[in-house]
């Protein structure tokens, strides 16, 4: 399947990329096609999970979960490390499917492959490392006499909803995490990435992964909700909108949740700053991948005796971007995920200018593709101000006192990354402190992750950490095991009873 797959993406023809359930890869439900963002042809077609498909996945996890749990974490640990080393060896093609499908630029569709390494790379890391502990329970009169030890034992059957705008990657997270916790995973693909996500199973399939350890399902909201709801499903993580995001956790009951959702992301730029470096990172985290991240730039907070000066300095940068063909070596911004997205940051900025902002670069697509797009000065009623754009927009406002802009930051209802440039340690700090957001990047944009460092979020871009270890945490549960009259520890009660000679 991988390499059927992979020849797709090379030779530019659509890309069959069929459900997984139960071992085999087919499904008979109607067909789902996907049209490339930037080519506008037909790229991938898959099907589309019937009722029939879903009762047979969760039968099927139903049965696999033992199976899975059996294995060592030394072996999933290994194959974790086969499938790093597979994802470096198809990184171009790939990245091409990437491309293909979601118009994301071929250095950005190289640069998310190589992450989807370093995840699983982690993951198996991760995995040697889940064990247990020996609990101080002799330190309590009524545990004199008794040991109690712990183990993370692997959850069961997770369900894995992964986005469009980093198909590979979050997947890899989601995925990778599950497995090396020991649980087997149904996964459900965003319809605009059928073949990039089937493209990852099958890597992992074919790098030793148990066919027990993983199923793939194609579908809209209908499917995602049956399989929040199945009673065999343990555990659900789920990387989307916040509104998307509210549907899952009702349709999921009293599962455990992993919810990574939206963002409306700000960087504040303070007087002390480094403004070349400030306006070159804003400009290049602001655009890539044309926005489409839940941590991409989007409110830009400059003090406002630099503010000029820096909106000289972010248009300079953004004129150095390249707009154009994802599949062109030198493209750095490709085409959003479709015509309606482009049209989203379009419409927003031309409301924007309408209530007295001025639109520096942009407000303006072909198709899908949007121009980069940068709004100076609107209103903090602005929908570019208040809601997620999730787009190649970038807004610019001034600020005068830190601890103003603080709390201007925290007046968004999400909250999931930060950006700070500034020099003044007491200022990073503060914003550490205050700022009502999962993460501050100190000397850079709110845009940057590392994988194996905790990501998520506060307020209503949702809660959980995702990274393999905080995952693993959420995909085991904690066993325990108490030893009555068995004690590793002493058993003399006071300081007055005599030892035994």
């Amino acid at each position: 399947m991988l390499d059927s797959l992979l020849k797709a993406g090379r030779e530019s023809t659509v890309a069959e990329a069929p459900p997984y359930v139960a071992g085999r890869w087919g499904g008979d439900g109607s067909v789902l096609t996907r049209t490339g963002p930037y080519v506008r042809r037909e790229v991938s077609r898959t099907t589309t999970a019937t009722g029939e498909d879903i009762d047979r996945a969760l039968a099927y996890a139903r049965t696999s979960a033992r199976t899975v749990a059996s294995l060592s974490p030394a072996a999933r640990a290994e194959i974790l490390d086969r499938a790093a080393q597979a994802a470096l060896a198809h990184r171009d093609d790939l990245a091409r499917l990437l491309a293909l499908e979601l118009g994301k630029p071929l250095k950005d569709g190289r640069g998310e492959i190589d992450r989807v390494a370093d995840t699983f790379s982690v993951c198996a890391a991760e995995a040697r490392q889940i064990g247990g502990e020996m609990l101080p329970v002799a330190g309590w009169q009524r545990g004199v006499g008794n040991t109690a030890l712990t183990y993370r034992a692997p959850a069961g059957t997770t369900l894995a909803i992964t986005p469009f705008n980093a198909p590979a990657n979050l997947l890899a997270h989601k995925l990778g995490a599950s497995f090396a916790a020991g649980n087997t995973t149904l996964v459900k693909a965003p319809p605009q990435a059928p073949a990039s996500t089937a493209a990852i199973v099958a890597l992992l399939l074919e790098a030793g992964l148990p066919p027990q350890a993983v199923q793939l399902l194609h579908g809209g909201g209908e499917v995602g909700a049956l399989l929040c709801a199945a009673d065999e499903v343990s555990v659900i993580s789920f990387t989307g909108s916040a509104t998307t995001g509210d549907a899952v956790a009702k349709a999921a009951g009293a599962k455990r949740l992993v919810l990574e959702l939206g963002g409306n992301a700000a960087t504040v730029v303070c007087e002390d700053a480094d403004l070349e470096q400030a306006a070159r990172e804003c400009a290049r985290t602001g655009f890539s991948n044309s926005g489409q991240s839940c941590i991409s730039v989007q409110r830009i907070y400059v003090h406002r005796s630099r503010y000029g000066d820096f909106l000289d300095r972010i248009v300079h940068a953004v004129d150095q971007l390249v707009v154009g063909d994802p599949l062109d070596e030198d493209t750095d911004i490709g085409s959003m995920v479709d015509e309606e997205a482009a049209e989203r940051v379009v419409r927003w900025s031309a409301e924007a200018a309408d209530a007295g902002a001025r639109i520096l670069r942009g407000g303006i697509r072909d198709g899908a593709t949007a121009r980069p797009t940068v709004v100076a000065g609107p209103p903090e009623s602005a929908s570019v101000v208040v809601h997620e754009v999730f787009g190649a927009l970038v807004t610019v406002l001034p600020y005068d006192e830190f601890d103003a802009v603080i709390e201007t930051c925290n007046a968004s209802r999400y909250g999931l990354q930060a950006g700070l440039f500034t020099r003044d340690m007491g200022r990073i700090l503060t914003a550490w402190r205050e700022l009502e957001t999962g993460a501050l990047i100190a000397g850079g944009t709110s845009n940057y992750r590392l994988d194996h460092v905790p990501f998520g979020g506060m307020k209503d871009s949702g809660f959980g950490r995702e990274t393999p270890r905080s995952m693993i945490d959420d995909y085991t549960v904690v066993k325990t095991l108490v030893l009555r009259g068995q004690s590793v520890w002493g058993t003399r009660n006071a300081a007055t009873e005599e030892p035994s000679v």
